[in-house]
């Protein structure tokens, strides 16, 4: 058995994935579209380029993903990236902080060399940890 990670973004999956792909060090596996789907009838023009299903793998943890229209952003769950370094912390902080909501910014706390929270641009929740 293995636990995964499923996040809903509001028309923004591909943005998302690219991003985590090229900033986090991620590896996209799979993303496919709603016109891509072998019956794909019944999808309305404007949803055929949205995301229907994507997985990357980063750090050795799945995050799947979809694009769906009233998706709420993420509450009270967060993706959790783990740093053997402060500077590296730091860096990532910085890029997924940009265009985002700050909950806790990055600082030293008495559990952690670096720790904070956030939101990035596209609504997923984001705790950053150095141990």
């Amino acid at each position: 058995m293995k636990l995964d990670i499923y996040v809903n973004y509001k028309g923004v999956c591909r943005q998302a994935f690219y991003f985590y792909e090229q900033h986090l060090g991620g590896k996209i596996i799979s993303m496919q579209t709603f016109g891509e789907m072998p019956v794909a009838t019944n999808i309305p023009e404007n949803r055929k380029n949205d995301i229907i299903h994507a997985r990357i793998e980063i750090g050795g943890a799945v995050l799947m993903g979809a694009d769906i229209p009233n998706a709420e952003p993420m509450r009270s769950a967060y993706l959790t990236l783990r740093f053997d370094s402060v500077e590296e912390a730091e860096n990532i902080y910085g890029l997924l902080s940009d265009g985002g909501e700050i909950f806790m910014k990055m600082e030293q706390t008495n559990f952690a060399a670096r720790f904070a929270m956030l939101r990035d641009k596209f609504g997923a929740s984001w705790m950053l940890l150095c141990e």
